[in-house]
């Protein structure tokens, strides 16, 4: 069997050029970037232009856009189109109400006739592939349209259908049930990724197992644990399973992270966006509690930098 990708999901103000490069390294084959907002790419949002900027190395990444308007979808995803991803990937199946309530992301799902054309229609645009995110459907399990929307979908002429194992109305909560994308992936030959619950290699190498998906995607683990590429590649490939990553290591990505988003960024920006990672960096570590209530509360580098070095101090004491 064809090499599986693991990938790294489209996650808002944590998917971004830093943390793809990390990935990147530690074994991801495929990135996704933040979620780009159609209508703010076309008005020439900073924020929407600095999710789709690609530098040379990061590469193969996927832009991923959403919006409810199929002609507004249109033109953003040409736009991101000139970026030069890997393709363009279409959210429909973001849950936060501020998004599906407008008919974005799994907003789409209420109504998959429209969902369709508007996938037509960007693959008929587009000289990329066009793939899309999406859950398993909108609300109870009698409402799921996933098996016949993949169908649908493939039809349309969409290259590739990662599915988020969850219905929209669940969000996070519950069990992902994998069992939906193994039906999807069995009535298609484009290849189906699965989403949802993948916390450590062990369950990357179950779900690809249970489902005979083409790929895994790897979303909220990452967050804290990005290493979690590096052992699911171990584990794929080699069938051998890897020890955690040391304190030193962890605390050196985070030294990492926090320069390069810094540059990224700016300051204070740039601290702030790394904090979001501390409870894994800091995982295993004396007194990661106290350490982690000083990073937080931290707004400088310099700060920040001196607070590592502490405790990298401590740790060789």
């Amino acid at each position: 069997m064809a090499r599986r990708p693991a990938i790294l999901a489209p996650m808002e103000d944590v998917s971004d050029a830093v943390f793809r490069r990390i990935c990147r390294e530690l074994g991801a084959e495929l990135c996704v970037t933040e979620f780009v907002n159609a209508e703010g790419l076309l008005r020439g949002s900073r924020i929407a232009r600095r999710k789709i900027r690609l530098a040379p190395d990061d590469r193969p990444t996927a832009i991923q856009v959403y919006g409810a308007d199929p002609d507004r979808l249109v033109q953003a995803a040409l736009v991101a189109e000139a970026a030069g991803p890997a393709c363009i990937d279409v959210n429909c199946g973001c849950w936060v109400p501020a998004i599906c309530g407008r008919g974005a992301g799994a907003g789409w799902l209420r109504d998959p006739v429209a969902m369709v054309a508007m996938a037509r229609r960007l693959v008929d645009s587009l000289s990329l592939p066009v793939t899309v995110k999406t859950r398993i459907g909108w609300g109870p399990e009698s409402a799921m349209p996933i098996v016949d929307l993949a169908r649908r979908l493939e039809d349309a002429g969409v290259s590739a259908l990662t599915i988020h194992c969850r219905t929209a109305e669940a969000g996070h909560s519950g069990p992902a049930d994998w069992s939906w994308a193994a039906r999807a992936q069995e009535v298609v030959s484009l290849p189906v990724i699965v989403n949802g619950d993948i916390r450590s290699a062990a369950d990357a190498a179950r779900a690809l197992a249970e489902t005979g998906c083409a790929g895994v995607m790897i979303g909220r683990r990452a967050i804290d644990h990005p290493w979690i590429f590096r052992e699911t590649r171990a584990l794929l490939d080699r069938g051998v399973r890897l020890d955690p990553p040391t304190l030193e290591e962890r605390l050196a990505l985070c030294r990492r992270q926090l320069l390069a988003n810094v540059a990224e960024r700016g300051q204070p920006r740039g601290v702030f966006v790394t904090r979001r990672h501390l409870n894994g960096y800091l995982a295993g570590l004396r007194g990661a509690a106290a350490i982690r209530r000083r990073l937080v509360t931290c707004d400088s580098l310099d700060g920040c930098l001196e607070i590592l070095a502490d405790t990298e101090r401590q740790l060789a004491a």
